[in-house]
């Protein structure tokens, strides 16, 4: 443990306790995309292929396209190719080589390559060993060698899907929707191996033939051809295409694409994160070990690029300092077009205080792990814009939302709102935004009890770890102002209007008045004393001690805080209990370490200790690494460091709010939904579910289909917290 955590350390004596997972290079994937361009829609998209040149070609009903700058445009390199009518395309020897209604040829060898095939209608091809060739077209096939003729024959009613070359029989496989047929180019002998069903691609791989259908995959023993597994539990059943891409067994489909896992299991590459769209037309290798997917309205190119957590951290830290740094704030990014980096536009949220807090927290991790200049400036950055949340509202200590200049903040100008329709909501909700005294500002009101968790924890946490004692100082009186506001008016957070607002409440009357198994009334002793607490640790005030000792003596805020977490469930009736509430576990979590580690006594730190240990058991099945740290800083052990780091290295690198939709797996045990929302037997990788904050790992489905970036805080804190607790070491060569 760092020995700047004093606070932390010496209340709690906590060493190295967490199991530490090597930071070593896995395999990060991302996207690229390429799209049609707008008025392309007719454009029918057939197959893609790339070549020994890293050249990106795909197959379309009007030509050959390539990738360049986001769009698929008409590949126009070789021109005689643009008169040519090209049906299909393979890659042989790493080249190019296609196959046209005359013939199959190729640009390369010196363009020696050139078959007239003679097929009529021909439509798919395959390559063996020294240029051996089957064509096939819609009732026959011939096969070449050297560019002549070995064989020609017949087989009614041939529909072929796709030819591939078994280099194990040395013989052809030809598919069609109704069976598949085995053409020995030696022997001249065709003959129908399986008989199918709604047929649809194939694949070789290990000892078997997969073979792709409209329901399903069918697993055939590679040499006898008989059937040993129908399996639909996949993520989808419809299946377009089959492809053993570098020993790795690949899927497309008409939602979506997916990689078959040594575990049995799927990496799921589905919405617009990962695809242009979702139904695959074409699955093929791609130049530096990434692979291509071809949609109905795209391409897109997945890399997978070896990297370790730390470096992930670093591409997020280049992303937050970029594009979401609002007056020192952390900011989401809203984008007027959908996807458009370019289009986006900062607004403030009702909850800058609190993403901002969490964006500093990693920043004063990442400065006492590594001694960064650069962390120690964007933490001050970062604090000032917290700092003057409470200096905009004249209400000594009450810290606002959040502040913009006058005339632009959401609701007006900003989301093109008239000023009649401000009017009309002040009229029926109150006033909301408050004019500064200096009347070029406005600063946000109606501050709930997520904002002051935010600042408590990091305010804490600034004046344990920032290096200037000046600084230190600054955070304490953030902390003492802000705790002396709640004190003086009755435990609320009182508005400009005299009135408590709605999240900002305290008081014993509004805590106690919930049941005992309602989580409000947990949650609220809890952060209260856990202030408190925080407060008399960094001024010795006194009153702030007595203050928690009255709530824990007469109002019984202790016997509430120390409840297990397993006792909250549904009440009838109640409002805020219809559902497990995921925003509360983050108030929790940010709020345990002041609760635990700056109790009283030790044997008050025990019992809050016992607390916080069975919130965290009930939310250990999330793998969530924030909860898992902030644990680890009140003294846990055993804090599931590796699935933490799982979720780490399966946490999106496109940040962009899609919409995603798992409803329709059928590779995912589902249960009904319970307490916690939860829909499926685990938790679902953070790249294949919709994009959120830290409150609730269930969310598979929803999104904004593309209008926000969200802000990278959210790697960016729990990495280095986890490194901080030494959860995760510092990054390792292979």
């Amino acid at each position: 443990m760092k020995k700047l955590f004093l606070g932390f350390c010496l209340l709690v004596g906590f060493g190295t306790q967490a199991q530490t997972v090597a930071d070593q290079p896995f395999l990060q994937d991302s996207a690229d995309k390429f799209s049609l361009k707008e008025g392309e829609g007719n454009v029918n998209l057939l197959q893609i292929g790339s070549d020994r040149n890293k050249a990106i070609k795909v197959l379309s009903s009007q030509g050959l396209m390539l990738p360049y700058e986001k769009n698929l445009r008409q590949d126009v390199q070789y021109r005689p190719l643009l008169d040519m009518n090209i049906v299909a395309l393979t890659e042989y020897q790493g080249q190019f080589v296609y196959l046209t209604e005359k013939a199959v040829l190729s640009n390369a060898w010196a363009g020696k390559l050139y078959i007239n095939h003679g097929i009529e209608a021909p439509k798919a091809m395959g390559m063996g060993p020294d240029f051996l060739t089957l064509v096939a077209g819609e009732g026959n096939f011939a096969i070449f060698k050297n560019n002549q003729e070995v064989w020609r024959s017949s087989i009614e009613s041939l529909n072929p899907i796709s030819v591939q070359y078994d280099p194990n029989s040395g013989q052809f496989l030809l598919l069609t929707a109704e069976g598949l047929y085995q053409v020995d180019s030696v022997l001249k002998t065709a003959k129908k191996v399986f008989d199918g069903n709604d047929l649809t691609a194939f694949s070789l791989f290990e000892d078997t033939i997969v073979l792709g259908t409209t329901n399903g995959i069918q697993l055939l023993d590679r040499k006898t051809f008989t059937l040993n597994k129908l399996d639909q539990k996949l993520p989808w059943t419809e299946i377009t295409s089959v492809n053993n891409i570098r020993g790795n067994l690949w899927f497309g489909s008409t939602k979506g694409a997916f990689k078959l896992r040594e575990d049995g299991k799927y990496d799921y590459y589905a919405s617009k994160r990962w695809l242009v769209d979702d139904h695959v037309a074409d699955i093929a290798e791609g130049p530096d070990g990434s692979v291509l997917v071809l949609t109905q309205k795209g391409m897109s190119k997945i890399d997978f690029e070896p990297m370790t957590l730390a470096q992930k951290a670093e591409y997020f830290q280049e992303i937050q300092r970029l594009r979401h740094i609002r007056y020192g704030f952390t900011s989401d990014l809203a984008m007027r077009t959908p996807g458009d980096l370019a289009t986006g536009y900062f607004h403030d949220t009702d909850n800058d205080g609190l993403w901002t807090s969490m964006y500093l927290a990693g920043e004063l991790f990442r400065y006492a792990v590594t001694k960064s200049e650069d962390a120690k400036q964007n933490a001050y950055e970062a604090f000032e814009a917290m700092e003057r949340l409470t200096a905009l509202p004249d209400l000594k200590g009450f810290p606002a939302r959040s502040f913009e200049r006058d005339g632009y903040e959401v609701g007006l100008h900003a989301n093109g709102f008239s000023e009649e329709w401000r009017q009309q909501w002040e009229k029926e909700n109150g006033r909301i935004w408050q004019l500064s005294d200096d009347e070029l500002w406005r600063w946000k009101s109606t501050t709930s009890s997520d904002e002051s968790c935010g600042h408590f924890f990091v305010y804490a946490l600034f004046a344990e770890l920032a290096p200037d004692k000046e600084w230190r100082d600054r955070a304490i009186h953030q902390i003492k102002i802000e705790m002396d506001h709640i004190m003086d008016n009755d435990w609320y957070l009182m508005d400009w209007n005299g009135k408590p607002t709605a999240w900002g409440k305290w008081n014993p009357e509004y805590v106690n008045s919930f049941p005992i198994n309602v989580g409000d009334r947990r949650l609220n002793s809890t952060l209260i004393l856990s202030f408190l607490q925080t407060a008399y640790h960094f001024t010795k005030d006194k009153k702030y001690k007595k203050g928690a000792e009255k709530l824990i003596k007469k109002y019984g805020y202790d016997e509430n805080a120390n409840r297990p977490a397993t006792v909250i469930g549904f009440v009838e009736g109640e409002d805020l209990s219809n559902k497990w509430n995921h925003s509360d576990d983050e108030m929790y979590f940010l709020t345990i370490p002041g609760f635990v580690n700056y109790s009283f006594t030790e044997e008050q730190k025990a019992a809050h200790f016992n607390a916080a240990k069975s919130h965290w058991e009930v939310e250990r099945s999330e793998k969530n690494p924030l909860w898992n740290y902030l644990f680890a800083l009140t003294g846990g052990q055993n804090i599931d460091s590796e699935e933490s780091a799982w979720w780490l290295r399966e946490f999106p690198m496109d940040l962009i709010d899609w919409k995603i939709d798992n409803d329709h797996r059928k590779d995912l045990t589902k249960i009904a939904p319970n307490f916690r929302s939860q829909t499926y037997t685990e938790v679902l990788p953070g790249d294949e579910r919709t994009l959120h904050l830290h409150n609730g790992a269930y969310r598979n489905n929803g999104g904004s289909d593309g209008k926000r970036e969200y802000a990278p805080y959210i790697y960016l804190l729990p990495y280095w917290a986890g490194r901080y607790v030494e959860a995760i070491s510092a990054p390792q060569a292979e």
